[in-house]
C-alpha cells in the first residue's frame, strides 16, 4: 500500500469516528441546554412550581391486633359407616351428597336370616313359659298336701327348684330376644351422625360383611366444622393470656386474605409445642352455615388477641423508608412539606398505627413523593379530588388509583424520577 493511500484510509476513519461521537454526545448536549434555558433543576420541573400531591390526614381509630396462620379444615365429626352382619345389600335409600339426621336410614341388609332366628327364640320362650306355668302349679299342689304331710317335704323342694330353674330359662330366653332383636335391627343401616354423605362405596346388590373395612359410605359433619393451624411458639404468652378470658374469635379469610369466609372461636390451644418446627397447634370452631369451609381445604386464617384503642392511624402508602427507619411527609400550613420521623406499631398493606411522630389531623402525603425535598412547595389534593377510585384513603383503604387511569401525580412522578436516573434526589434522609 503506497503511503498517499494509507493517509487516505487514516482520514475516512477518523471522519467516521468523529461522527460516531457527534452523534452520541449532541443528544445530551441539547436536552442539558433545554432544561437549563428553563431555569430548572436538571431533569425536573422549574424550581419555582409546586409539586402536586396527594395528601390525607391521620387520625385516630381502634386497630385491632391479628395473628396469621395457615390451617386445614376438617370435619367435626367422619363416619365410615360399615354394615354390623353379614348379607346381601337389598336396597339404598340415600343419594351422595345428600344432608342426613341422624338415625336416618341409608341402606337395607336381606333380613330374612335374621327375622327367622329372632322368631326362634321369641317361640322358645313362649315354650319356656308354659312350663315354668305349669311348674308353679304343681308347687302350689305340693306346698298344701305338704301342709297335711300328703306328700313328703323332699318333693316339695324339688318343685321348688323346678321353678326356680324355668324362672332363669325364662330370663335366658328373653335375653336371646333382645340379642336377636339387635341383629336384626343392624339390617338397617343408619347414620350415627347428622351429616353429609359422601361418595357410595358400594352399589345394591353386593354381598356386604361385618369384617369390611371399606364401609357403605362416608359420612362427614360440616356444620359446625373445625379449623386446625399453627402459630409460632413466640405468641404463646398473647394466646393463653386471650385464652383466660375466654375464647379468642377468629376468621377464615379467602385466599387473598381481603374477606371473611366464616367467623368463629379458637377453642383450645395444644398442650404441647412441635419442637422440629417451633410452632404451637390450635383448633378453631366455625359455624359454616354456607358451606364455605370443606374438609381438606387450606383456609388462612387470622386470630384477634388485643385492640389498640385511640391509636394515630395513617394509609401505608403514607410510609417511606430511609437510613433512619421510617419517616412521612407532612404537608404544613403554607403548603410546603417537611420530613417527619415516625415509630410504627404494626402496619399491613391498608394502614399503619404510628406510636410516636405523629399527631391526629395532621396532614401526610400519599403519593407524588419523586420531587419532594424538606420545604418543597406542593399543591394538595385528596385522594377523591384526584378521581381514585380506590387509593388509599383517609380511612385506611385502598383500591385502583385515579393516576394508574393516566395523568396523576405518582405516574409523572414516577416517571420523571426514572429520567434522572437512581440517586439522583431520591427521598431525602429523616434527620430525628
Amino acid at each position: 500500500m503506497t503511503l498517499k493511500r494509507r493517509i487516505s484510509v487514516l482520514f475516512i476513519a477518523g471522519l467516521v469516528i468523529a461522527a460516531v461521537v457527534g452523534v452520541y454526545y449532541m443528544p445530551q448536549a441539547q436536552q442539558q441546554v433545554q432544561t437549563f434555558s428553563k431555569g430548572g433543576r436538571r431533569g425536573g420541573a422549574p424550581s419555582t412550581d409546586p409539586v402536586p400531591v396527594l395528601a390525607t390526614a391521620a387520625r385516630s381509630a381502634d386497630v385491632p391486633v391479628y395473628l396469621d396462620g395457615v390451617g386445614t379444615a376438617k370435619a367435626l365429626n367422619t363416619v365410615t359407616v360399615r354394615a354390623q352382619v353379614d348379607g346381601k345389600l337389598i336396597n339404598i335409600s340415600f343419594t351422595e351428597g345428600q344432608d342426613v339426621p341422624k338415625g336416618y336410614v341409608l341402606a337395607k341388609i336381606d333380613p330374612v336370616t335374621y327375622q327367622a332366628a329372632y322368631d326362634q327364640t321369641v317361640a322358645k320362650k313362649a315354650q319356656d313359659e308354659a312350663q315354668l306355668a305349669n311348674a308353679r302349679l304343681d308347687l302350689e299342689r305340693y306346698t298344701r298336701l305338704a301342709a297335711t304331710n300328703a306328700v313328703n317335704k323332699q318333693q316339695l323342694d324339688t318343685q321348688k327348684a323346678l321353678v326356680s330353674q324355668l324362672e332363669a330359662q325364662v330370663k335366658l330366653d328373653q335375653a336371646s330376644i333382645d340379642n336377636a332383636r339387635a341383629i336384626l335391627s343392624y339390617t338397617d343401616v343408619v347414620a350415627p351422625i347428622t351429616g353429609r354423605t359422601g361418595i357410595r362405596l358400594v352399589d345394591e346388590g353386593n354381598l356386604v360383611r361385618a369384617a369390611d373395612t371399606t364401609g357403605i359410605v362416608i359420612l362427614t359433619q360440616l356444620r359446625p366444622i373445625s379449623v386446625f393451624f399453627s402459630l409460632p411458639q413466640q405468641n404463646l404468652p398473647d394466646l393463653t393470656k386471650g385464652m383466660a378470658e375466654g375464647p379468642l374469635p377468629a376468621d377464615a379469610l379467602t385466599a387473598d386474605g381481603k374477606s371473611a369466609l366464616d367467623r368463629g372461636k379458637v377453642l383450645v390451644i395444644d398442650n404441647q409445642v412441635d419442637q422440629t418446627t417451633g410452632t404451637v397447634k390450635l383448633k378453631a370452631e366455625f359455624p359454616n352455615a354456607d358451606l364455605q369451609l370443606w374438609p381438606g381445604q387450606f383456609v388462612n386464617v387470622r386470630v384477634l388477641i388485643d385492640t389498640l384503642r385511640q391509636v394515630v392511624v395513617v394509609p401505608t402508602a403514607a410510609i417511606q423508608r430511609g437510613p433512619n427507619g421510617a419517616f412521612v411527609y407532612v404537608v404544613k400550613d403554607e403548603s410546603t412539606v417537611t420530613v417527619r420521623p415516625v415509630r410504627l406499631t404494626q402496619q399491613d398493606d391498608v394502614q399503619a398505627v404510628v406510636a410516636t411522630g405523629l399527631n391526629p389531623g395532621e396532614r401526610v402525603v400519599t403519593t407524588g413523593f419523586a420531587r419532594l425535598t424538606e420545604g418543597t412547595q406542593v399543591t394538595v389534593s385528596s385522594a377523591e379530588d384526584a378521581g381514585q377510585v380506590g387509593g388509599p384513603r383517609p380511612d385506611g383503604t385502598r383500591g385502583r388509583r385515579g393516576a394508574e387511569k393516566g395523568g396523576g401525580a405518582d405516574k409523572a412522578g414516577a416517571a420523571e424520577k426514572g429520567k434522572r436516573g437512581p440517586g439522583a434526589g431520591g427521598p431525602p434522609v429523616a434527620n430525628p
